[in-house]
């Protein structure tokens, strides 16, 4: 395979992610994740494995985050904004995060993509909140 095919199936992997939480389907959510993956949340939380993931988000996908919405108006808001091929069947991959609603980005996610039978699927996902740097 290519770099631009893997490109555009991480991509793709991406608008995946972001149709599946604005569908509120933790089955699909978690289904874009390896087996053994671990997810930190923007507070800090850490979900080890698919099945973690998937009662984690069926949790939040039925209470404080339901009915959050992601971007996903065509615009390509969820495609990274840097993809770094470490090998070729693992990248790690940065964008945007937090944008619910189109409001202000509010958060960085580090997700690491890995080649598996059935395709890429992530390994590795944190969000990190962004602050502003304190002045001195």
């Amino acid at each position: 395979m290519s770099a631009e095919t893997d490109t555009s199936q991480i991509q793709d992997l991406l608008r995946q992610l972001t149709a599946a939480w604005n569908k509120g389907d933790a089955t699909a959510y978690a289904a874009l994740f390896a087996e053994n993956a671990d997810y930190i949340s923007w507070l800090g939380t850490r979900d080890s494995g698919r099945a973690a993931i998937e009662a984690s988000h069926s949790f939040l996908f039925n209470g404080p985050l339901k009915g959050v919405k992601m971007p996903s108006d065509g615009a390509d808001a969820s495609l990274a904004l840097d993809i770094r091929y470490l090998t070729p069947d693992v990248a790690l991959v940065i964008a945007d995060g937090g944008k619910p609603d189109h409001a202000p980005v509010t958060s960085v996610v580090t997700l690491t993509a890995v080649r598996a039978n059935t395709g890429w699927r992530f390994a590795f996902f944190q969000n990190t909140r962004k602050t502003a740097v304190p002045a001195t």
